[in-house]
């Protein structure tokens, strides 16, 4: 396992390289200039040439991202242009926000994908398959805001059992916070749920066609017995690697959601810095969510290799 991991790791610290190259340079081809945006629209031009030289806009390109990442290698991103305070305490404040509502949407997205996978490779009643291949489909073409404010409408507006919005904090009343997570997970969680599901569905139904399965079956082990401790093992693996390549998919849709819910994580940092041009909180948070999808993908290739017994023989 170790070899294996060790195998991984130059492409992974090759990408985390490439990416946060890619997003320096992208960030300074966007139209505008942050240093116009402080002295403000009345300021003269040795004002903006100021604030240039204050932040260090003014150095070559490459010199201003070797600073960039030097300090970040350091554990100092520094100072936001515009926001105002450190970069690491602004995104500190929205981190914990943002990694509760991505793990509350991950178990939502494992829970309903093997339920989906489950009713739609066994259920010999054709109902329930078509109603498991309905909802994976309208989880699929539904847009997450346009399922969010349905969500809103039925379950706090109509019903009331359940906020529309808003965060209290998992350690200040747990009870409640879960209420208030509820709808957030659940609407980012639908896509990748249906995209696991009819996955591990079609997986599923190649396991149980072999010919291992037959012979069991006809030995007399208990179908469920096959499903779970023989079958599932051996349709998990790619679905494995489907699901962290998903977990980068609920770590940018959380922006989305973070603004339909209001909820207080790093989409709506992320939403200010884009509009105020603060390049260091922006290129720190870009770099922040490859780097946790580098992490995902590392620690799916270790279960992957933890579920194929063939990768540890090698």
């Amino acid at each position: 396992m170790t070899r294996h991991l060790l195998k991984k790791l130059p492409s992974a610290l090759l990408v985390l390289f490439l990416a946060s190259f890619l997003i320096f340079a992208i960030l300074r081809l966007v139209p505008g200039d942050p240093a116009d945006l402080l002295a403000g629209p009345d300021a003269s031009q040795a004002s903006v040439a100021a604030i240039r030289d204050q932040l260090g806009m003014d150095e070559p390109l490459l010199t201003q991202y070797a600073t960039w990442i030097g300090d970040l290698l350091r554990g100092d991103p520094g100072p936001s242009y515009a926001i105002g305070g450190e970069v690491s305490d602004l995104i500190g404040d929205g981190l914990g926000a943002t990694v509760e509502l991505t793990l509350g949407a991950l178990f939502f997205t494992v829970a309903l994908a093997l339920l989906f996978g489950v009713l739609g490779a066994t259920s010999r009643r054709g109902p329930v398959r078509a109603a498991v291949r309905a909802l994976t489909t309208a989880a699929l073409a539904v847009p997450p805001f346009v399922t969010g404010v349905l969500l809103v409408l039925v379950f706090a507006v109509g019903l009331r059992v359940l906020p529309a919005g808003g965060r209290i904090g998992l350690f200040d009343a747990p009870d409640l916070e879960l209420q208030y997570l509820l709808l957030p997970a659940l609407c980012l969680a639908l896509p990748s749920a249906a995209v696991l599901g009819r996955y591990l569905g079609d997986g599923l139904e190649r396991a149980l066609a072999e010919d291992y399965v037959r012979t069991a079956t006809a030995a007399g082990v208990a179908p469920r017995r096959l499903l779970w401790r023989h079958a599932l093992p051996n349709a998990l693996p790619p679905v494995v690697t489907l699901l962290g390549m998903q977990v980068g998919h609920l770590l940018g849709g959380a922006v989305l959601v973070e603004a339909i819910f209001a909820w207080p994580g790093l989409g709506q940092l992320a939403e200010q810095a884009l509009t105020r041009r603060d390049y260091p909180v922006v290129q720190d948070l870009l770099l922040l969510l490859v780097a946790v999808f580098v992490l995902v993908q590392l620690l799916t290739d270790l279960l992957y290799a933890l579920l194929d017994p063939r990768i540890r023989w090698e």
